[in-house]
C-alpha cells in the first residue's frame, strides 16, 4: 500500500460528478511519455528460527528502516513515531499490514531500467538485512506461519481495513497479512485507449496468474491450490475486489471507461475517511450516498478510496495490473515485460482485442477460480490455459520487438520474457515445482523450502 505526500491538487471540494471522471482523464499522456513502473512484495523472516520479523524491537522491521534512512539517503514517511515507509530516487518501500515489504518502483521508461531497479533494490536488502538476521522470500503466500500469528505493523489505516475486512468475508485478513503480489503500472492516452486496455486486460490476467501462481504452500504443507493467493483474494469483499463487470458491457467504450469505473467505484461502501488527521470509519457507505447525503468531499477523498478498491485490474491514473504471486527474481522483471507487450504496441492490443472479445464476465471469473486450484492445467473458454498462455507471451514478445527499446549493448527487451518461456517449456507453474521439490529434493523440510525461495 504506497504512500505519498500530500498533493495539493486533490484539495478541490467535489461539487459535480465530472470532477471524478476528469480525476481520471487528466492522466491521459501522449504515448512518448509512457512509462512503466512495478511494485514488488516480500515477506521478512528470521533465517536463524524462520519466525515472522515484527516491526519493534532492536531486530526489527522500525529498526531496519531506521537503518536504511540513516545510511542510505532515504527520506521517511512518518506515522506517529513510527516510520512506515521510505522514499528515495522516485521509488518507495513500504510497510504491508503484515510486515511484507514493497517496493514501489518509479515510473521509468524502459524494462533495462526496470530490472537494474529492482535488482539493486533486493542487493541492497539483503546487504542491510543481514545484521538483522533478516531473509526475504519471494512466495505468493506465507508458507509457514498462521494468520494470526504474523505481526501487525503500526499502521491506523491497517487497523481500520482489519476491521472492515474481517466482517466483509472470510479471508480478508488472510489477504492482509499473509499474500505478496507483483504488480505493474501503465499509462494510457485517451479514455478509449484505457478502456481497451482494461477490457483487454479482465481476460489477459487470468492467465497471468496460471504463469505466476507460486503459493502451493501454507502451514508447512500444501494446501490444495497452486495460487493460494489468488483464492484468498476471491474471499475477500467481492464488492471491491475480482474482476471488472463493467468491462464486459456491449457499450463499454460507449459509454467511456472513466464513467464506468467511476459508476462502479461510487457503489462501492467507503473504508474510512481522514479528517483533522485520522481515519473516520465510514459505516458501510457508499461514496455516491456520502455526497447524496451532502458530506462534505474532495479528491483527496476520492483518490483515497480509490486507493482501498483491490480488483485484479485496478484504475488509479495509471492501469494496475494485480494478478501475479510474488516469485523469483527474474519472474518479477518478466511481468512488467509481458504487460507492457500487450500494452504499448498497438497492433497487440488489436489482436488480444479481438482474441478475447467472446470471453464473458462468467469466463473469466470462471477461469480465475480454476487457476487457482490448478494452474496452467486450467481449461479456457477456448482450451487449454498453457496454449492460450503461448499465443500471449509471444505476442508480447512481437510487441515488444517493435518497440525496440535498447540498452547500451543493443538489447532489446524481449529477453525479459525467457522466464516464461521455460515455464511454459516445463507446462507447469512455480507452484508445481516447487510441490515436486517439496516431496523430493526438499523432503517435505521448511528450512529446504525457504532457502530455496529466499532472495
Amino acid at each position: 500500500m504506497t504512500l505519498t505526500r500530500e498533493d495539493p491538487t486533490l484539495d478541490q471540494r467535489i461539487e459535480h460528478q465530472e470532477q471524478l471522471f476528469e480525476f481520471f482523464e487528466v492522466a491521459c499522456k501522449p504515448e512518448d511519455r509512457f512509462r512503466v513502473g512495478t511494485e514488488h512484495e516480500k515477506f521478512p523472516l528470521y533465517a536463524s528460527s524462520l519466525d515472522p520479523v515484527p516491526y519493534g524491537g532492536e531486530g526489527g522491521l522500525g529498526a531496519l528502516f531506521a537503518e536504511l534512512r540513516s545510511k542510505h539517503g532515504f527520506e521517511p514517511f512518518f506515522e506517529a513515531d513510527a516510520i512506515v515507509g521510505l522514499e528515495r530516487s522516485g521509488a518507495s518501500i513500504t510497510l504491508e499490514p503484515g510486515g511484507q515489504l514493497e517496493l514501489s518502483g518509479a515510473p521509468l521508461l524502459t524494462l533495462h531500467e526496470t530490472c537494474r531497479e529492482f535488482r539493486e533494490h533486493v542487493a541492497l536488502m539483503n546487504q542491510v538485512s543481514r545484521e538483522f538476521d533478516i531473509i526475504w522470500l519471494g512466495l505468493g503466500s506465507h508458507p509457514l506461519a498462521q494468520t494470526q500469528d504474523i505481526p501487525r505493523m503500526p499502521r491506523e489505516r491497517h487497523d481500520w481495513m482489519r476491521a472492515h475486512l474481517e466482517a466483509a468475508d472470510t479471508l480478508g485478513l488472510s489477504m492482509m497479512h499473509a499474500t505478496c503480489g507483483v504488480q505493474a503500472n501503465f499509462d494510457f492516452s485517451s479514455e478509449e485507449d484505457a478502456g481497451r486496455k482494461l477490457r483487454v486486460a479482465q481476460a489477459v490476467s487470468p492467465i497471468v496468474t496460471a504463469l505466476y501462481a507460486n503459493s502451493s504452500i501454507s502451514l508447512g504443507e500444501p494446501n490444495g491450490f497452486e495460487s493460494w493467493r489468488a483464492h484468498i483474494w476471491r474471499h475477500t469483499d467481492r464488492a471491491r475486489c475480482g474482476f471488472l463487470r463493467c468491462t464486459f458491457a456491449p457499450d463499454f467504450l460507449e459509454q467511456g471507461a472513466f464513467r464506468a469505473y467511476t459508476e462502479w467505484a461510487l457503489d462501492v461502501p467507503v473504508m474510512f475517511l481522514i479528517r483533522d488527521g485520522r481515519y473516520v470509519p465510514q459505516s458501510g457507505r457508499s461514496f455516491r450516498q456520502l455526497i447524496e447525503r451532502g458530506e462534505a468531499l474532495s479528491l483527496a477523498d476520492w483518490n483515497l478510496h480509490l486507493t482501498t478498491l483491490f480488483p485484479e485490474v485496478r484504475l488509479k491514473r495509471v492501469i494496475e495490473v494485480r494478478g501475479a504471486d510474488a516469485v523469483p527474481p527474474d519472474l518479477v522483471c518478466a511481468l512488467p515485460a509481458v504487460w507492457k507487450g500487450v500494452f504499448y504496441d498497438s497492433e497487440v492490443l488489436d489482436r488480444l482485442e479481438a482474441r478475447f472479445a467472446a470471453w464473458t464476465y462468467a469466463d473469466v471469473d470462471r477461469l480465475h477460480d480454476e487457476v487457482s486450484r490448478l494452474g496452467l492445467k486450467a481449461q479456457t473458454p477456448d482450451g487449454p490455459v498453457a496454449a492460450v498462455a503461448r499465443e500471449l507471451v509471444d505476442l508480447a514478445r512481437e510487441g515488444l520487438g517493435r518497440i525496440a527499446h535498447l540498452n547500451a549493448t543493443g538489447d532489446n527487451e524481449q529477453h525479459f520474457l525467457d522466464p516464461l518461456y521455460a515455464i511454459l517449456e516445463q507446462g507447469a507453474s512455480p507452484a508445481r515445482g516447487l510441490l515436486d521439490r517439496w516431496d523430493g529434493a526438499f523432503q517435505r523440510r521448511a528450512e529446504l523450502l525457504i532457502e530455496f525461495s529466499r532472495y
